[in-house]
């Protein structure tokens, strides 16, 4: 059994979320671990992030969203609303405010209204394990691996982690 890890750097765009295609640079990654049966995982550390595969819409908004995508943050929005101003859900409260401020050190109080990104993530996970056939990943016909950022709080890196593990 061989393992293989990489990672891929992102940039998520300030005031909506963002998806990112990563699909080409996950198989390249699978194609250099050389491993021909086994799984593929794809991950984020971050909390208000996803990882999901979907079909590509090919059509797009024109700020840039496929329309699936689009219509997957209009669903989000109906039953998780953008977090507008504190006290508008639980999270975050006094004492994360006080963490996030003085042991994050966190720009400022309104970085930490993002509870609905928190929401968003636990909905759709923060990873997706793709299954590797004779060294390519069984996606299907239609599938895409995305990276989603749901913090439009602010602008930020991001980093997807690529985890294979199999036989060569």
């Amino acid at each position: 059994m061989k393992n293989y890890r990489e990672t891929i750097n992102l940039q998520s765009q300030l005031n909506r979320p963002t998806f990112h295609d990563v699909t080409q640079e996950v198989k390249r990654i699978v194609k250099e671990s050389g491993i021909k049966n086994g799984i593929c995982t794809v991950y984020s550390h971050h909390t208000t992030c996803s990882v999901m595969t979907q079909e590509c819409s090919h059509d797009q908004t024109y700020w840039g969203l496929e329309y699936l995508q689009q219509d997957l943050v209009d669903i989000m929005e109906s039953i998780i609303p953008k977090c507008r101003t504190e006290g508008q859900y639980l999270h975050p409260g006094p004492e994360h405010i006080d963490f996030a401020m003085n042991e994050a050190k966190e720009e400022g109080e309104w970085t930490s209204l993002n509870t609905d990104a928190h929401l968003r993530s636990v909905i759709f996970g923060r990873s997706e394990s793709i299954v590797i056939i004779d060294g390519e990943l069984d996606l299907g016909q239609f599938g895409y691996i995305y990276f989603v950022d749901w913090d439009y709080i602010r602008a930020r890196k991001r980093v997807a982690v690529v985890n294979v593990m199999g036989e060569c």
